[in-house]
């Protein structure tokens, strides 16, 4: 799974927000997908280019860009794939975003509300949330107060 970056937190809110409000969502156009929104709002790429850039390179969906990832490559998808990797994502996370497949995160539904449907907006919303929740969970088991320095109290002083 991803690891817990306030970057991928961020952006996988952003996208669930966007995604909601669009009347833009097409499972099977590559930027305006699960996958598409995410990577837009990482990248900054509009729809249309993640799109062209996919079809450019090889084609297949998601999954399959992750499976033939080649960082040395010098195919923009590869660029792309590059920068969700440097945001916390891993290889497979791509393949689970895509089909809403993702175990742990799917134990976090009440058990009525975990047969989502992949090609269906509002549960790559709720899929969306609820792993950021996750993530941001695992960063917050993280810290410890040994972690935070306490600041000197003429500085505190100072603040007021």
């Amino acid at each position: 799974m991803a690891k817990a970056k306030p970057v991928l937190i961020q952006a996988l809110r952003n996208a669930a927000r966007k995604l909601q409000d669009s009347q833009n969502y097409q499972w099977g156009h590559m930027g305006s997908c699960n996958c598409g929104y995410l990577v837009q709002e990482i990248t900054k790429l509009s729809k249309a280019d993640i799109h062209e850039y996919a079809m450019r390179t090889r084609g297949g969906d998601w999954s399959e860009q992750a499976l033939d990832f080649c960082p040395t490559s010098g195919y923009l998808m590869d660029q792309v794939i590059s920068y969700m990797l440097e945001a916390g994502m891993d290889l497979v996370d791509f393949k689970h975003l895509e089909r809403l497949s993702d175990k742990e995160v799917l134990m976090r539904l009440p058990v009525e509300e975990r047969n989502l449907r992949y090609n269906f907006k509002e549960d790559v919303v709720k899929y969306m949330h609820v792993w950021a929740g996750l993530l941001e969970e695992r960063i917050v088991a993280e810290i410890s107060l040994r972690d935070i320095q306490k600041v000197p109290e003429e500085k505190m002083e100072e603040r007021l």
